[in-house]
């Protein structure tokens, strides 16, 4: 079964933070620039059937500098990820920041009018 041919998803839930709020975040890492280096990255999203919002990759030197954005994560899976990124060769340094989600921004945003 392809992905058009797949019910649409509902988020993979967080056995171990069932009741966490879901949070929109920002992962920054740097990896080596080889040929294999992003596929190995985004596959662990893939392979939990996320799909990033927004991807901004920069190559320094022999370095990566890789920018990912996702939402609809607990704060602990998304550390999971984190910590599953920091494991592959390929990658020097994770850093991870949580964002508060877009609709309590926009909550917040007509509060203040």
């Amino acid at each position: 079964m392809n992905a058009l041919e797949r019910p649409l998803a509902t988020p993979r839930l967080d056995a171990w933070a069932a009741s966490a709020a879901h949070s929109t975040v920002h992962y920054h890492l740097h990896a080596e620039a080889e040929p294999d280096s992003l596929c190995r990255i985004l596959n662990l999203f893939a392979l939990q059937f996320l799909t990033p919002h927004s991807l901004h990759v920069e190559q320094h030197d022999d370095l990566f500098d890789v920018r990912i954005g996702i939402g609809g994560l607990s704060w602990h899976r998304a550390e999971v990820i984190a910590q599953k990124l920091r494991n592959l060769v390929c990658v020097a340094q994770v850093s991870l920041e949580n964002l508060p989600q877009l609709a309590e921004v926009a909550a917040g945003a007509s509060a203040s009018r």
